[in-house]
């Protein structure tokens, strides 16, 4: 899914650095590739909408306000590209430099990078049946290839991927789900094939189709993905297991159940003293914000004091609230653990298109609050949650550990996942889960790659932000 904003975006150059790290066991594999990319401030920051044992490969994420990328490279002679990485969807794909989106005025897609197919000498047609459609009506057409695509000094022959000859969208994605979740099996019926998890496996990369995540906090412009591992470093005991949820027996998305939400010591019910919360979840780093229940989101307005514009569908709320209180947290239980997320994470800055701060009709400048209500939609647990949680998506076992996470630490302790049901070095699962009674959904073939859209969602929040005086307005 992407569901991602970006209020200030410009192309960056960026610098890698390619380190190794010790990892146990190394006697009939790889070394552990550690990639860390690390981002320069744009100098004239401009408005851009996003949408919405063997080894570990680790590469280095880059936090561009709100979205998580990748750089790698595809085809041969090899092409840089930077990738939005994306958990709510399942496939990976490019645009193409000639697509009437990524030729028009402004070069919309030089910031990601384009493919040409018939430029690589390793490129191989598979079909054109490659359609990936977000809920704005956005999304990208085209064909399904193979060719080279390599991460750091990774390389992974013939990777299936698509390429959009026609495109609404100048942002590449790293779609990393379950290849049940692929468009090619939703919308044409076919069988998965293997996405770039599955294929590190195949290849004997990695043991097993699992991968952990450190997103690191708002303010810090890297993080990092570890496939086939897990860094102890990176989380504050204890890491704890839950079953990832099932429709009618099938996996197809990161969804666990989520089972109490408290500000500080209160707990948030929305007005409902007597049903236990048990909703499905989605994990998904192709989301900025976190969605949930109205009645639910309606209590945390009221008390952090945000503003709520129905036609934006987001609160704005002070931007001195992530001041206000330090020790004040949001925290989410799952069972048994509890992740807390602190109220300076909730609170995003947004620049308008012209570089200008909104402020609220007090005077006070305005920030975007990074909890919104889901309305009909699937409840999702987006960005400004998962920074503050260190989690393992362990496909194999259908299971999502998760533990706090441990901010801007310097150091590492790489462990591999193994295979096998305690694949995941030291983790415990959780005693008797509750499962969900609410949330859950299913995969079908009109499903979107997103469960939300995007472009069209964060251009009417700033047009919110700009045009609702009553709210606020523009320095």
């Amino acid at each position: 899914m992407k569901t991602s904003l970006l209020f200030a975006i410009a192309a960056l150059p960026v610098q890698t650095v390619v380190y190794a790290l010790a990892r146990p066991n190394t006697n009939d594999g790889p070394r552990v590739l550690g990639l860390e990319t690390q981002r320069r401030a744009p100098r004239n920051p401009t408005h851009r909408d996003k949408l919405r044992k063997r080894g570990t490969l680790e590469v280095g994420l880059d936090n561009e306000e709100t979205l998580y990328f990748i750089n790698g490279t595809v085809g041969t002679p090899p092409r840089e590209v930077r990738l939005h990485i994306d958990t709510g969807s399942s496939d990976l794909w490019v645009n193409t430099p000639s697509s009437s989106f990524c030729s028009s005025r402004g070069s919309p897609c030089a910031y990601s990078g384009t493919y040409e197919a018939n430029s690589s000498s390793t490129y191989e047609y598979i079909a054109s049946n490659f359609n990936i459609s977000y809920v704005d009506g956005s999304g990208a057409t085209g064909d399904y290839v193979s060719d080279t695509v390599s991460f750091g000094s990774q390389t992974i022959d013939r990777l299936q991927f698509g390429i959009g000859y026609s495109s609404t969208n100048g942002q590449g994605i790293l779609g990393i789900g379950y290849p049940l979740n692929e468009v090619q099996v939703g919308r044409a019926g076919l069988p998965p094939y293997n996405n770039l998890p599955a294929q590190l496996v195949a290849d004997g990369v990695i043991q097993s189709n699992a991968y952990s995540l450190w997103l690191n906090d708002l303010d810090a412009n890297t993080g990092n993905i570890l496939f086939g591992g897990v860094d102890a470093e990176k989380y504050v005991p204890p890491l704890q297991s839950l079953p990832i949820e099932s429709t009618s027996g099938v996996h197809g998305e990161f969804m666990i159940t989520l089972t109490n939400l408290q500000l500080n010591d209160q707990t948030l019910t929305g007005g409902s003293s007597t049903d236990p919360l048990a909703i499905a979840v989605l994990l998904d780093t192709g989301s900025s914000l976190t969605y949930l229940p109205d009645h639910l989101v309606s209590e945390l307005y009221t008390a952090v004091g945000a503003i709520y514009n129905a036609s934006t569908n987001a609160a704005y709320v002070p931007c001195a609230l992530a001041r206000s209180d330090p020790s004040a947290r949001l925290r989410f239980t799952f069972t048994s653990p509890t992740i807390a997320v602190a109220l300076d994470e909730l609170v995003l800055d947004l620049v308008t298109a012209s570089g200008a701060r909104p402020v609220l009709d007090d005077g006070q400048t305005a920030c975007l609050f990074g909890v919104a209500p889901a309305g009909e939609g699937t409840y999702v647990l987006g960005d400004t949650f998962l920074r503050s949680a260190y989690v393992v998506y362990d496909l194999e076992n259908h299971e999502i550990a998760m533990a706090s996470t441990r901010f801007n630490t310097t150091a590492t302790r790489v462990l591999e996942i193994g295979t096998g049901s305690e694949a995941v070095p030291g983790v415990t699962r959780v005693s008797d889960p509750v499962r969900a009674t609410e949330g859950l959904r299913g995969l079908n073939a009109s499903d979107s790659a997103g469960v939300r859209g995007v472009e069209g969602a964060w251009r009417a929040v700033l047009a919110g932000v700009v045009g609702v005086a009553v709210v606020m307005g523009v320095l």
